[in-house]
């Protein structure tokens, strides 16, 4: 609309000019005014790199002289002790050069106030040692899995096709494809664009069964096993909860259910289809593995497992004891915290409902280990994960793997305009809007995910090396240090407590603070 908003005016101004000129000569000069902006408009117009600049011609460029003086704005702001500059706009920018490929190193030393509480940082050895040149892989499958899978240690986080654009689809899943990591597919289903480049996917369920549901909204095996056996679909995660608004459901109005949205989803065309707050094909922790079990069935045998934002802790507790009774344990448990983005949450869930992502790994990870379960699935950490540094942290805390979703989307070209629940996101990437999608240019955008990628993990493996360790299980909470208060740091290994393999197993040996919750906790249903 931008854009043929442009050509109207180029067209009007240029035909005022000229008739201006019929009558008096002397507005001649004003070509030489005109021309340019125009030349520089029809030229934004079709460049590929810049998405603003594509579907805002000339006025994009706005941003770009803003950009250009915010060091010394933000210098002014910290000067004036103003909290106009968040933290997260240092990671911002930090995204934009790796994905970009530009100049990552910053002058003048620390900006961050390193005597602020809260402040974090890893503690290198004086041994350090040479970065590994090629990225572990984390396996992923237990012993009853028959297709395991060797995944990066940095994959994308679940964003539905519908939420996010075909165009950000497509660049993200190429970008998959191009760096060799997952992308998982949000519960939305799994679109074309999942498809069309052949990068993994993980494939993520919620409680709508979106591309595997029946009319009246159940699940359907035939469905899921049609799109689950595919090669380029990896791993299945199940969706117990997110983390911006665990327990609350979702609303899909039906005018944003298109024939293509239908399609994907298994909904009828033009209805409003609700996502109800829990799944109903399940009721009780043992029934949830009972259902896991029958995923990994009819995909074919491959890693299962599922995602949730931790709330009560009984809940997991209950889970962990039916995996005792069961000796059934999923591949995976990917963690969310109550921190996690989405452009749909109510502001009271947003900040009020779930536990923190960092508190939330620590719980499951020291539950899993009392359990004498932690051996036997993996961990991933879902929440934030912006740096090489936040990754590192994760694994030292008890992650396996890491997922990013603010990341990938800044890789792509987000400008954080907070529009996201609107449609109208003006780099087309939330979006559905085909004017505002036109400037993503996948070509372009697919590279910088890809290269976001590559230098995160680099990130990720030169501070490994700092350390001092060459495999990234070896990282211990002890590596990462806190500010607690003005004069004293500790190790979070020295400020939060993990339990020890087979804890919880003795009732001797189980901590008074979780004794009445654990012995609460049943595998037959979620709470008393």
């Amino acid at each position: 609309m931008a854009r043929l908003y442009f050509f109207m005016a180029s067209i009007l101004a240029l035909a005022l000019v000229t008739t201006a000129t019929w009558y008096n000569s002397q507005f001649v000069w004003v070509y030489l005014f005109i021309c340019p902006l125009i030349v520089i408009g029809l030229y934004d117009s079709v460049q590929r790199k810049h998405t603003l600049l594509r579907n805002f011609p000339l006025i994009g460029h706005l941003r770009f002289m803003f950009e250009t003086v915010r060091p010394e704005l933000q210098q002014y702001f910290i000067e004036s002790n103003i909290d106009a500059f968040p933290i997260e706009r240092e990671y911002r920018n930090l995204i934009y050069q790796r994905a970009k490929g530009d100049l990552e190193t910053k002058p003048f030393g620390t900006q961050r106030d390193v005597y602020r509480i809260g402040y974090e940082w890893a503690s290198h050895s004086i041994s350090s040692v040479e970065p590994l040149h090629e990225e572990p892989r984390v396996g992923f499958g237990g012993h009853l899995c028959e297709k395991p899978y060797l995944s990066s240690l940095l994959n994308i986080s679940a964003m539905s096709f519908g939420a996010l654009s075909q165009n950000a689809v497509l660049a993200l899943n190429r970008g998959a494809k191009e760096g060799n990591f997952a992308h998982n597919s949000g519960e939305g289903g799994v679109s074309p664009y999942h498809l069309k480049y052949g990068g993994d996917i993980i494939w993520q369920i919620g409680t709508g069964y979106f591309g595997c549901r029946t009319e009246e909204g159940r699940f359907d095996p035939d469905k899921f096993s049609n799109m689950a056996t595919r090669e380029n679909i990896k791993m299945i995660e199940l969706k117990i909860s997110q983390g911006a608004k665990p327990g609350h459901g979702g609303v899909l109005p039906g005018a944003k259910v298109t024939e293509e949205i239908a399609r994907i989803r298994s909904v009828p065309v033009g209805e409003t289809v609700f996502s109800p707050p829990s799944h109903c094909e399940f009721h009780s922790p043992r029934g949830l593995l009972e259902f896991l079990q029958k995923l990994q069935k009819l995909s074919g045998g491959k890693p299962v497992g599922f995602k949730l934002c931790v709330g009560q802790r009984t809940d997991f507790y209950a889970i962990c004891k039916a995996m005792i009774e069961t000796h059934y344990i999923p591949d995976f448990i990917t963690v969310d915290g109550g921190e996690g983005g989405t452009g749909a949450a109510p502001l009271e869930f947003s900040n009020s409902i779930g536990m923190p992502a960092r508190d939330a790994l620590i719980f499951v990870h020291s539950t899993l280990m009392g359990a004498g379960l932690r051996d036997h699935t993996r961990i991933i950490s879902s929440g934030k994960i912006l740096t090489g540094f936040h990754m590192l942290r994760a694994l030292a805390l008890g992650a396996d793997a890491c997922n990013s979703a603010r990341g990938m989307m800044l890789a792509l070209g987000c400008i954080q305009a907070l529009r996201c629940n609107s449609g109208e996101c003006p780099t087309g990437i939330a979006t559905q809007n085909k004017s505002l999608m036109y400037g993503l240019d996948v070509e372009d955008k697919y590279m910088r995910v890809a290269r976001f990628h590559k230098a995160t993990i680099e990130g990720f493996l030169e501070l490994l090396g700092a350390i001092g360790l060459s495999h990234p299980y070896d990282l211990k909470p002890h590596h990462i240090f806190r500010r607690v208060d003005d004069m004293r740091t500790v190790s979070l290994g020295e400020l939060y407590k993990f339990l020890e393999p087979g804890q919880l197993l003795d009732e001797r040996s189980i901590p008074s603070y979780m004794k009445k919750e654990w012995q609460m906790a049943s595998p037959n249903h979620w709470r008393e």
